[in-house]
């Protein structure tokens, strides 16, 4: 059995016989399990995505050990992505959740294989439902890298809105990197003319 077989059967039983904990038109979000951890662990493990998103790869344990804290924690929820065949795709998360002040932090990460296919677009959509629509949420925001084309054009087709530029925020690969820093506002996301998840 080679790698990708392997991370391909892992992909299958990460999102097999699970109920979506939020469903959308083209995709369903399954909370993580620690059961993710290998299929995390190789998302991660990837030289384009620990580049764009500025990490480095952790040991397999680290990786279940944070999941686990993780799942304690209830200021952030995380998901595993599934388009309608059921394997997974990436993983989304709400993070950093303020409910006095309605007030949150979005993250997304696709596996290379399924990048280009529209579902991050679709992910990051049903999570930003799922945080207006059923949670008192006023004010998301994102960072990501200013030379990472694919995030910025995410986040501006789901109606993110750039505020700005943090220079110098990320130190990654020897060098310094600015953060673009996007918002969405539930005024905005109201505005937005596209179905709710709830309407699939």
């Amino acid at each position: 059995m080679n790698a990708n077989t392997r991370v391909a059967d892992d992909e299958h039983d990460a999102g097999a016989e699970r109920e979506p904990s939020w469903r959308a038109d083209s995709v369903s979000l399954i909370a993580l399990d620690v059961d993710d951890a290998e299929l995390i662990h190789t998302w991660r493990s990837d030289p384009v995505a620990a580049h764009q998103i500025g990490l480095w790869p952790r040991s397999l344990t680290a990786v279940r050990e944070r999941i686990e804290r993780d799942i304690e924690d209830d200021d952030r929820d995380d998901f595993l992505i599934c388009p309608s065949g059921g394997v997974p795709v990436g993983h989304v998360a709400l993070t950093d959740q303020n409910i006095v002040d309605g007030t949150a932090q979005v993250e997304l990460m696709l596996a290379a294989q399924h990048r280009g296919h529209g579902y991050g677009t679709a992910a990051l959509d049903a999570l930003v439902d799922l945080a207006f629509g059923e949670l008192p949420m006023y004010r998301l925001t994102a960072q990501t890298h200013t030379v990472n084309p694919p995030a910025l054009a995410v986040l501006a087709k789901s109606g993110f809105t750039q505020e700005g530029v943090s220079r110098s925020a990320c130190f990654h690969r020897g060098r310094r990197h600015d953060l673009a820093v996007f918002s969405l506002l539930r005024p905005e996301w109201e505005e937005l003319n596209r179905p709710r998840s709830w309407d699939a």
